[in-house]
């Protein structure tokens, strides 16, 4: 096991509500904080490709704290991307401008799994531990680092759709004409994210986020057979892991975007994570009704950053009081988008602290 002698933590309020304890302030952080809408990243962006950057410890880390020098954050979130994994597992991923992400050589049929190998994640993907471990360091203790990963869903639909898609109607499909097939497919992707969320947290993630991004395209019955028991075991067993290591656990948090309150719900009594987080469909008197004994993540929404400060401010505020000063951590309810205005990220901050 590999020690670290990182410098001591300064602001634990994220962690501290992480495992439902109370703090002083709401903490607050922003999925894809490190991203297009910061223009010292797109000025980086004009020298590196995306890949690039994910793949180099030294860009990864200088990215990752240009939001956390900025702006009053309670966290930082490791620069990297879900589709890591595929790429590991042997299909090539690509980063195209005004498209996103794409796979050019998807897995049509069962038949193409025989393609996919199972990574050695410490040698494949030990980039990211390296980035996380220079991370910790350089952040001298600032706030606190999160490692992440894509579920397992959320990844097989990108490697059967070959990209993004508005209806995932191919991957959706294959769990109606494939239904072995696909939880093989599921079961290989899970072995592999225990392993590099192990490798995070050896590394000095101080808490792991599993993205679930792709769960609005499950109704509850497929939610239940193709999502949450591999997201259990995810959690299961990287505490196992951890355990037998010797390696203090790591909160856990899952984001099932765009879940059923149901499907929340049945995720929550589990009590596989310690953090649900929640888009910004879900009311904050039913996410404190249906997850009543899980730290909540979320929610506002990404879109309501293009009102003026002012109402950021009083947005945030106000779904930040909804919530308490026990059991509640402040983000948008999706990754921020790229052209939101930096004076909408300060009001959102300051709205949630001075709740």
């Amino acid at each position: 096991m590999m020690k670290h002698d990182f410098p001591v933590l300064k602001n634990d309020r994220f962690l501290k509500a992480a495992r439902g304890e109370e703090v002083d302030k709401i903490p607050v952080w922003i999925m894809r904080q490190a991203g297009r809408y910061l223009p010292e990243f797109r000025e980086f962006r004009t020298k590196h490709d995306f890949f690039s950057i994910c793949q180099t410890p030294q860009y990864a880390c200088e990215v990752t704290l240009q939001p956390i020098k900025r702006f009053d954050l309670d966290a930082s979130i490791i620069f990297s991307d879900i589709l890591v994994i595929p790429q590991a597992m042997g299909l090539t991923v690509e980063m195209r401008p005004g498209v996103g992400p794409v796979l050019p050589e998807p897995i049509a049929t069962p038949g193409d799994m025989s393609r996919l190998k199972k990574p050695d994640v410490e040698k494949d993907l030990g980039y990211v531990g390296e980035a996380i471990t220079l991370t910790r360091h350089k952040l001298e203790g600032k706030v606190p680092l999160i490692g992440f990963t894509g579920a397992p869903w959320t990844l097989m639909g990108y490697m059967i759709q070959g990209g993004g898609s508005s209806t995932m109607a191919q991957a959706r499909s294959w769990l109606y004409k494939y239904p072995q097939e696909s939880l093989e497919l599921l079961q290989l992707i899970t072995d592999i994210i225990i392993d590099y969320l192990v490798m995070q947290a050896k590394s000095g993630a101080q808490a792991l986020q599993v993205f679930e991004s792709h769960a609005d395209y499950l109704n509850d019955e497929l939610f239940d057979i193709y999502s949450l028991p591999f997201l259990k075991k995810i959690s299961e067993q990287v505490k196992l892991k951890l355990d037998e290591l010797g390696i203090p656990r790591v909160p856990m948090i899952a984001f099932p975007k765009g879940a059923t309150l149901n499907s929340l719900e049945r995720l929550a009594k589990t009590e596989a994570y310690d953090v649900i987080g929640i888009d910004w469909t879900v009311e904050p008197s039913d996410a404190r009704t249906h997850l009543a004994k899980t730290t909540v993540q979320g929610n506002m929404d990404p879109c309501a950053m293009y009102a003026s400060e002012e109402q950021v401010y009083e947005r945030a505020r106000k779904i930040a009081s909804q919530f308490s000063k026990k059991g509640y951590i402040a983000n948008l309810g999706h990754g921020i988008l790229p052209d939101t205005p930096i004076a909408s990220v300060e009001a959102f901050i300051r709205g949630v602290h001075s709740s």
